[in-house]
């Protein structure tokens, strides 16, 4: 890729903007702060700048919001250059690594570069920066090459069509990207310095010099851009991380928070590379407490049972839906709950993304609550099933209840739902038995973590055809095993006709059976996904009047079943978009 006069020009900005601020010694810099709350400028901003002018803040990544009026960009940007503070355009969502949403990432730089090309120059901003993250899609799990290699297309794209500006270009990246290569097997720390004019490095941790602290989690990436001739910003984050406390200087003071960043500014001094400190995020930075030993929160809840909502379940039947976009629920919220309106839903289970702050699910959750929809709260992958991935599934656990101490009561998810499915994996093929009995142990940690402190309910999605096993040292079907240890199950009955030999209600019969012995709900879920498996599997063919037709015909025909308690259709993408 050629680098452009006008990139070159925007490396001299970048330093521009420390000498702006007028700074004496190599142990300053840079100080940035990503602002996800776009409504925080619509007044003007004063909050902001005034929290920047008391913290030495003199870059924003500010999210942009293409809805807002160009004035109320204008007005901002222009009060941030009067206070030498420059401003860079942010965006950015997992999704963008994929080719498929690649409109959205060019979107962002059009809309940039066409704003700049309308307003004075004083209002203009200084730059672009990225936050992409691809890492927490579940494609990374099962495909991380491919992954990798729309990204980078995605980004060569991105990069053509900015570096004909004078903006700087910026974009996050993790620590330990040190050994993950590009499709062409180079160093994509290297391709991703090479080919933006810095990088912020996310070292989320809260020592500075530790065996495992910022300075030595982030040394590899610096000595890579003294090599380069690159700028580097050291990213350290103040959001609450449940389960993961020392990967965040939440729970600390800003004076105990500032010393730690002045010291991690003198001991990375040395390198040519370091530009400055970049802390995550605004919102959470403003919320720290003052002071440098601060007398922490009473933890709501904490230590006794979190006062979660009463489940619905017994009082009727469940209607409902799984949610697996994660940023579905954040970006298109409205229409999820419209949809339920019109199907007359009363249950969802929603696949949550845990870099996202507390905030960014309650008011979902309260307008589902108000709408008489029972929310609970979703995850899974065949790996979780597996002793040496338990951590993955005990971050959702500790979120979730982390979460739910912070809500109101109408805020508060009723449970989490795990979709794990285990057979999957190769090790199934070659040793069941061991991954049943891994799994088994899994799920019995899941309950007891969850129970520990809270009245959550415990759930998960069961295949109909896993009573044929059995629990390794124990004579008991594992579906038996998994209905009686969860407080309800969704029994994955994807046939397209409730009755006959091989319907919903034939191959649910030992489940549904094993669950009136145990007084255990029972969920059945039906498939509106295409399916490669055969016809019978779906509803994907005959469309969602059909299915409705079918699915009414369940409660007659279970009705001796006391066990049974409503459907789920798999999924909201599928549904909304099926056949009449």
């Amino acid at each position: 890729m050629i680098v452009k006069n006008s990139r070159w020009l925007a490396g001299l900005l970048f330093l521009a903007t420390i000498l702006l601020v007028g700074f004496q010694s190599p142990t300053q810099g840079v100080k940035a702060t990503w602002v996800w709350q776009t409504e925080l400028i619509e007044d003007g901003g004063e909050q902001l700048l005034d929290f920047a002018r008391i913290e030495g803040i003199n870059l924003i990544y500010l999210q942009i919001n293409r809805d807002l009026p160009k004035e109320t960009y204008e007005k901002f940007i222009q009060h941030a250059h009067e206070g030498k503070i420059a401003v860079h355009a942010l965006g950015g969502d997992p999704k963008w690594a994929l080719q498929e949403h690649r409109d959205r990432m060019l979107g962002l730089a059009d809309w940039t570069t066409n704003y700049n090309a309308s307003v004075p120059s004083d209002s203009r901003f200084d730059g672009i920066h990225l936050d992409i993250e691809p890492y927490v899609l579940p494609q990374w799990e099962t495909d991380q090459e491919a992954v990798i290699s729309s990204w980078e297309a995605n980004l060569k794209a991105f990069l053509n069509k900015a570096s004909g500006t004078s903006l700087e270009l910026g974009i996050d990246i993790p620590f330990w990207f040190d050994n993950i290569l590009t499709s062409e097997g180079g160093s994509l720390n290297e391709w991703l310095m090479n080919s933006f004019d810095h990088v912020t490095v996310l070292a989320y941790r809260n020592e500075v010099d530790s065996e495992h602290g910022i300075v030595y989690l982030s040394q590899d990436e610096l000595k890579l851009a003294d090599k380069l001739g690159k700028h580097v910003l050291i990213g350290v984050n103040t959001k609450e991380m449940p389960g993961e406390t020392h990967t965040t200087y939440f729970g600390q003071g800003k004076e105990q928070m500032n010393q730690s960043l002045a010291k991690l500014s003198n001991e990375l001094s040395s390198y040519s590379s370091f530009a400055g400190i970049a802390v995550h995020d605004f919102r959470n930075w403003e919320n720290m407490p003052e002071g440098e030993n601060p007398k922490p929160e009473p933890d709501p809840g904490a230590g006794d049972q979190v006062p979660d909502p009463d489940p619905v379940i017994r009082d009727q039947m469940v209607r409902g839906t799984y949610i697996w976009e994660a940023n579905e629920v954040l970006q298109n919220g409205q229409e999820i709950l419209d949809f339920a309106k019109e199907k007359k839903l009363n249950w969802l289970y929603i696949r949550l993304d845990l870099q996202q702050p507390f905030s960014a699910y309650r008011s979902f959750v309260k307008q589902a609550s108000a709408a008489g929809i029972e929310v609970h709260a979703m995850g899974g992958h065949p790996i979780w099933a597996l002793e040496e991935n338990r951590a993955k599934m005990m971050k959702l656990v500790q979120y979730v209840k982390g979460y739910n101490r912070a809500a109101q009561g109408d805020e508060r998810f009723h449970g989490i739902h795990l979709d794990i499915e285990p057979y999957v994996l190769p090790e199934w093929k070659t040793d069941s038995q061991e991954v049943i009995s891994e799994w088994t142990s899994n799920m019995d940690a899941f309950v007891n973590e969850l129970k520990k402190d809270s009245n959550l309910q415990a759930s998960m999605d069961l295949a109909v055809w896993l009573d044929k096993y059995k629990v390794p040292g124990e004579d008991i079907s594992l579906s038996k095993w998994m209905i009686n240890r969860m407080d309800h199950v969704s029994l994955m009955a994807f046939r397209d006709t409730a009755g006959g030999s091989n319907g919903i209600v034939n191959v649910s019969k030992e489940e549904i059976a094993f669950a009136d012995e145990l007084d255990k709900p029972i969920l059945i879920s039906v498939e509106m996904k295409e399916s490669h498996e055969g016809n019978h599997i779906s509803f994907f063919e005959e469309g969602s009047s059909y299915m409705e037709a079918e699915l009414a015909k369940l409660p007659g025909m279970l009705e001796n079943s006391p066990s049974y308690t409503g459907n789920l259709v798999h999924a909201y993408d599928y549904w909304k978009n099926a056949k009449p």
